[in-house]
C-alpha cells in the first residue's frame, strides 16, 4: 500500500511526531477548552489555529531544504547532501516557536 513513498527513518520520525501531536492536541482540547491570543501572528488564534499554522511551515521548512540540499551540497563542497536530520530539527523548532509565542 506504501510502497511509492520513500518510508526512511527520518519521514517515519516526523510522521509520527505529527500524529502524536494530533492525539495530544485532541486530548488536551478535551480536558481543557481553548481560548483566543494574540501572540505575534497578526490574528487571534487558537492551540489548534498555531498548530495547523505550525504544521504547514514545518512541512514549508521540510521541503525547502530537500529542494535546497543539492545546492547547499554545491555551495559549501560537501560529498553528499546535508542530512534530512537538520530540516527536522530547524522544523520542529519553528513547530515548536509558533505552538508557544504564536
Amino acid at each position: 500500500m506504501f510502497e511509492w513513498m520513500a518510508w526512511t527513518t527520518p519521514v517515519t520520525v516526523f510522521f509520527s511526531c505529527i500524529g502524536l501531536m494530533l492525539v495530544g492536541m485532541t486530548v488536551w482540547e478535551v480536558k481543557s477548552p481553548t481560548v483566543l491570543r494574540k501572540g505575534f501572528l497578526p490574528i487571534e488564534t487558537t492551540r489548534g489555529d498555531r498548530l495547523f499554522i505550525g504544521l504547514l511551515s514545518a512541512a514549508y521548512v521540510n521541503l525547502a531544504f530537500v529542494g535546497l540540499s543539492g545546492r547547499l551540497a554545491e555551495w559549501f563542497s560537501l560529498g553528499e547532501d546535508p542530512s534530512i536530520w537538520i530540516s527536522f530539527v530547524f522544523s520542529m523548532a519553528l513547530l515548536s516557536l509558533i505552538l508557544n509565542k504564536g
